[in-house]
């Protein structure tokens, strides 16, 4: 299970947003170049394989992307790959996807504190585990320029990056259990039942979380491609007095409904092409 940690402005190290991305790109063998390129949540996944192989899937994580919808379903696999190992870090996806450096570099600089307590010091080629999947907007120059994969040392996360002792106050102290009081009844501790009520209150948390990320990532998709089904309505509409049998076709398609359901406008008696009016307040 994985170490719990905490951030705050005493136990943050002074780095450099230069720094953390070379300390990123060194152990991922990525390309990052700017903090904000974070937002997609792949290396946060890759970080986890890492730390803790087989904690996440690696091959449902979307490693080059620019739709939110997919920065969301990437969040849902780190928050999956969290709950797993116990980690009881909420991640701000909605400011994260956003791609604002301030909320991206401050998770960051939790988790550079939640890797330093956990890594073990292994070697790991992040190129070779994404199978060659590029990773950041930059380019792969220098010593790594053109060699193939097979060529390339497995990389270790430099020395400036090198994980500090684990500082007692970074992690949480289990709640010690109250001693029995004698002549009291046998009915639960308030100390142990308020440690129960914060463990019930943080399995709701999570799981209100995996739903609304669900819930997000198919209203993302929903929106998505139902664009790009109004796009190809308006396509064949414009082209309607064409006759042409393929656009018709394409049309009854996208009109086309389950048995028992009618279109909006077959219900108000209009013609289905039509535009409906608006109504009135």
């Amino acid at each position: 299970m994985a170490v719990n940690v905490y951030s705050t402005n005493v136990t943050l190290e002074n780095l450099s947003r230069h720094d953390m991305l070379a300390w990123v790109n060194d152990c991922l063998s990525s390309n990052f170049t700017k903090i904000e390129e974070l937002c997609t949540g792949a290396a946060y996944c890759q970080f986890m394989d890492m730390l803790f192989p087989g904690s996440v899937v690696l091959k449902k994580v979307k490693f080059k992307t620019n739709l939110e919808h997919e920065y969301i379903q990437n969040f849902k696999i780190l928050q999956s790959g969290f709950k797993k190992m116990g980690v009881d870090k909420v991640i701000p996806v909605d400011k994260l996807i956003k791609g604002r450096f301030q909320d991206n570099f401050e998770f960051l600089q939790w988790f550079k504190k939640f890797f330093d307590a956990n890594y073990d010091g292994r070697e790991y080629d992040g190129y070779e585990a994404r199978g060659g999947a590029s990773l950041g907007s930059g380019s792969r120059n220098g010593s790594m320029g053109q060699l193939p994969v097979v060529m390339a040392p497995p990389v270790r996360p430099a020395p400036k990056a090198a994980p500090p002792p684990p500082r007692p106050a970074m992690v949480r102290q289990p709640v010690p259990q109250a001693k029995p009081v004698p002549n009291r009844s046998s009915g639960p501790r308030p100390a142990v039942a308020n440690q129960r009520g914060d463990t019930k209150i943080d399995e709701l948390e999570t799981q209100m979380m995996d739903m609304k990320l669900t819930v997000d990532g198919l209203e993302k998709e929903r929106d998505f491609y139902f664009g790009k089904l109004r796009d190809i309505e308006m396509m064949c509409q414009e082209h309607d007095s064409e006759q042409n049998p393929i656009l018709q076709k394409i049309l009854d398609i996208l009109y086309a409904t389950e048995d028992g359901f009618a279109p909006p406008e077959e219900l108000d008696g209009e013609v289905p092409n039509q535009a409906p009016e608006e109504d009135e307040y």
